[in-house]
């Protein structure tokens, strides 16, 4: 699968220059679902058993300021989030034994299976992986300020600060200091900037230590496309990219796009947050938690709402994308990006190139700021985030050295 390169000499890639004997392959995984240890609709070992049956081969578990530790007990009830029909359908898929209940009164409760105990029900070597997380759930005033911890050992408690950007940086900043602590890979990504019109270019410009965001996240009322906020999620990584990697701005590094489904309703086809819609597909040597989230560091994974590539090579003054296409399906890759000697007062990421072709090369000029890759083809989405949309990828941006 991995093409064997023989240079790395002018670019600084987000994707890694893969030598002859690399054994890596691809990924697929979400970082961003919720169950009834938070707001989520359904029990975990609910939830978890459909990226298995869907063949992801990892899952993080991002319930809100919690993570799946503990005992925690859920009331059934016909109205509620866990009904009955619910429980007896866990009893039906994973035998009567698993099933915990105990009576509170008047009330009958369930026992939430913990994140350990759904490791040894679900975790096979090689082939299914959870990781574990937290969604970091904080606001400063009115701006909502979510970011998903990957690989924690344990909770971290919103942070807070006295503005928006210290707020997202003192939380980055926790999550950090716990990798550092326990020696684990942590990684912190900021979720749906434009929820709520929350988070703008400059707060993802000004990120320092961490450099991921969700470019595409399949909650509905999240706002990716910019309808009621100022810009789509994908101006806005133009614009804080250009803002970084330009003027400097936070630490000057490149920033990274993710794909999640952010589920939360996962009895339904047709939902408002169904799983399926986003994920990300990383290349590693391994699966195993700190060797996953070491490839994402790195920038060697891509982000996908439907569009599957077989190879992404940045070497010899091209970027290179090999899409796995499908029979009958057409796919337009798009390489986006900013010239060096641009005006800066005036100028705007743009299309720098389109092709249908397959692999899609963009040979560099050596004047681009940065360049990234978006790959559509013309097969629908089959659970669409809006009405209309398009089977997708997105390729990470990657940089030239010696630009100013």
């Amino acid at each position: 699968m991995i093409t064997h390169l023989l240079a790395c000499l002018v670019l600084m890639p987000a994707v890694a220059c893969h030598a002859g004997d690399d054994d890596s392959r691809w990924y697929r995984g979400n970082t961003h679902t919720h169950t009834l240890w938070s707001d989520g609709d359904a029990p975990p070992e609910h939830a978890v058993k459909w990226y298995v049956d869907n063949d992801y081969d990892f899952l993080v578990l991002s319930d809100h300021n919690v993570m799946q530790q503990g005992e925690r007990w859920f009331a059934i009830t016909p109205d509620g989030r866990l009904d009955p029909t619910k429980v007896d359908a866990l009893e039906t898929t994973f035998g009567p034994d698993w099933v915990e209940t105990r009576q509170v009164d008047d009330a009958t409760e369930m026992r939430l299976r913990t994140l350990a105990e759904l490791k040894t029900r679900f975790e096979a070597k090689g082939d299914f992986l959870l990781i574990p997380g937290e969604e970091v759930t904080d606001r400063y005033r009115l701006a909502e300020v979510h970011i998903n911890a990957l690989n924690l050992e344990r909770t971290i408690d919103p942070q807070h600060g006295d503005s928006v950007e210290e707020t997202i940086q003192n939380n980055l900043d926790a999550i950090a200091a716990q990798g550092v602590e326990t020696g684990r890979s942590v990684l912190a990504h900021l979720n749906h900037p434009n929820f709520r019109g929350s988070l703008g270019v400059e707060n993802l410009a000004n990120m320092k230590g961490e450099r991921f965001f969700e470019v595409y996240n399949g909650h509905r009322s999240v706002d990716n496309e910019g309808a009621s906020a100022k810009h789509s999620t994908e101006t806005l990584w133009d614009l804080a990219l250009t803002r970084r990697l330009r003027d400097g701005a936070g630490d000057g590094a490149i920033l990274f796009g993710l794909a999640t489904d952010d589920a939360h309703d996962h009895y339904e086809r047709d939902a408002v947050s169904v799983p399926g819609r986003g994920w990300i597909m990383v290349r590693s040597n391994s699966l195993q938690a700190d060797a996953i989230v070491d490839a994402m560091k790195r920038g060697d994974f891509y982000a996908s709402s439907g569009v599957f590539l077989e190879d992404i090579v940045v070497a010899d003054d091209t970027m290179k994308i090999t899409i796995k296409a499908d029979p009958g399906v057409t796919y337009t890759t798009e390489f986006i990006g900013i010239m060096g000697s641009d005006d800066p007062e005036t100028t705007k990421p743009r299309v720098l190139a389109s092709t249908t072709a397959n692999p899609a090369v963009h040979r560099f000029s050596g004047d681009e700021l940065y360049v990234r890759a978006r790959v559509v083809s013309d097969r629908p989405h089959p659970k669409p985030y809006a009405k209309g949309d398009f089977e997708q990828a997105w390729v990470q941006p990657v940089t030239v050295q010696g630009q100013p």
